[in-house]
């Protein structure tokens, strides 16, 4: 059976976006210690474009710029790279290098740190250096090689540490490449694990949905997944609902490009990918109450497809994954509806 491409690069970048502070921990505490977390951070997607303007699309996807706060109160720039393709080894270290300078024209102080998921254990590049004419260049950064974690296995098992499970969750597919079944068990394995850390249950579903973007399955095994696990999360009443949040969001996609084609111009498409994202909306609060509190009642179904307003589809979908009960869900939507 075929294995779809595991989905590496947008994973890591949501997790990046999501944890940057236990990443920092985990990965490089050295550089952790030196920021000033209270003050948060900021993702400069904007900037990053600026310091890749040759990269095309889809390229780099896991490369993120941040600007954080020293604790001494000044301002720094963390550059990251996600690297795990295997046959751009040659030039790594030169692109590490030119994107760090890129990074200090925008600002003096940057950090670049490098993320190795490839699966070459002899492969660590940590610098990059010439010299001509009595002129040289020498720049080191540093680095985390996922293959090494593999020995640290029992120990990622047990760590509260989100990034613990995304590495395992990277090691583990990795490992399951050209193998469906294999990776499907891996999967379930993960799963299992994640339930026994002691998370809350917002963050098993989030966590879960970087699993579930990672490690692809195909349609025949995600289905048979899909069920086992929904007996499973019934059985603790903790739901993780990401498979049918990114299938009815899919669904919306389609639906509104092609609404917008039949309009044929730019505003169609617009207006066509705004409705297509309601209709996805919709769909997700049925099949979440639908997963939780089957059957739902036909007046409820015909109250959540009369609102249009995209926000506050999102926060009844929101609702629907963590309340205690239909009834209440009832009154939640009632009061949206009296105030609406």
């Amino acid at each position: 059976m075929n294995t779809p491409n595991a989905n590496y690069d947008q994973t890591w970048k949501e997790a990046l976006e999501d944890y940057l502070e236990p990443f920092m921990a985990f990965f490089f505490p050295e550089v952790h210690n030196l920021i000033d977390w209270s003050r948060g951070y900021e993702s400069l997607d904007k900037e990053l474009q600026q310091i890749t303007p040759t990269a095309t699309s889809g390229e780099r996807e896991a490369d993120k710029l941040f600007k954080v706060w020293q604790k001494n109160g000044e301002e720094a720039y963390i550059l990251i790279h996600i690297e795990v393709q295997s046959q751009e080894e040659s030039v790594f270290p030169e692109r590490m290098y030119i994107y760090h300078y890129r990074s200090f024209d925008i600002h003096k102080k940057v950090i670049s740190l490098a993320i190795l998921g490839d699966d070459r254990r002899s492969w660590r590049p940590k610098s990059y250096s010439y010299e001509l004419g009595g002129s040289s260049i020498r720049f080191e950064f540093p680095i985390a090689k996922l293959l090494d974690y593999e020995s640290q296995w029992e120990t990622l098992k047990t760590s509260l540490n989100p990034l613990a499970f995304l590495v395992m969750a990277h090691l583990k597919t990795q490992a399951s490449t050209g193998n469906a079944e294999e990776r499907e068990q891996y999967k379930w394995e993960l799963v299992q694990n994640l339930y026994q850390r002691g998370y809350t249950e917002n963050e098993v579903i989030n966590l879960f949905r970087l699993l579930d973007w990672m490690m692809t399955l195909p349609e025949s095994l995600q289905q048979s997944f899909d069920t086992k696990l929904k007996n499973y999360q019934e059985e603790r009443k903790m739901p993780i609902l990401s498979n049918i949040e990114r299938r009815a969001l899919e669904t919306g996609r389609q639906e509104g490009r092609q609404e917008g084609r039949q309009e044929g111009r730019q505003e169609g498409l617009e207006e066509g990918l705004q409705r297509g994202a309601q209709t996805a909306r919709r769909e997700m609060i049925l099949e979440v109450l639908n997963a939780r509190f089957n059957p739902v009642p036909a007046e409820v179904i015909d109250r959540i497809n009369q609102i249009s307003d995209y926000e506050t589809l999102q926060q009844l979908l929101e609702r629907g994954l963590s309340i205690g009960s239909l009834a209440e869900f009832e009154e939640v939507l009632a009061s949206i509806m009296t105030d609406n």
